[in-house]
């Protein structure tokens, strides 16, 4: 069984930057996509960013030119590189997973394997 565990979350302020780390266990991770999503209370859950396993990226417009999502997959870690953040990305950032070498999706739903979450807060 997958497992996913989230760090790097904290309180920043509007500019500053902060870089997330997920390790992954349980499975090969070479043959996963790697995904970030994140839920603000009373909002839906929010796509962030997606990688391949070869390294393909998708990201959303929100986020484009200010995060930066990575894999080591010697050290089975995803990263996400916050840059220039605002208020608006405060939320609780989860790391995915899903079993497929090349798939690129946005869609929840295509995500089996969730971590716990962890809070990004940007104060104005």
């Amino acid at each position: 069984q997958v497992q996913l565990v989230e760090s790097g979350g904290g309180l920043v302020q509007a500019g500053g930057s902060l870089r997330l780390s997920c390790v992954f266990s349980g499975r090969a991770f070479s043959s996963y996509g790697m995904a970030w999503f994140r839920q603000a209370p009373g909002n839906e859950r929010e796509f962030v960013a997606t990688i391949s396993s070869p390294g393909a990226v998708y990201y959303a417009d929100s986020v484009k030119g200010r995060f930066t999502i990575a894999r080591d997959n010697a050290k089975n870690t995803v990263y996400l590189q916050m840059n220039n953040l605002k208020p608006e990305d405060t939320a609780v950032y989860s790391c995915v997973a899903v079993h497929s070498l090349f798939a690129i999706t946005s869609i929840p739903s295509d995500y089996a394997a969730w971590g716990q979450g962890t809070q990004v807060t940007v104060s104005a």
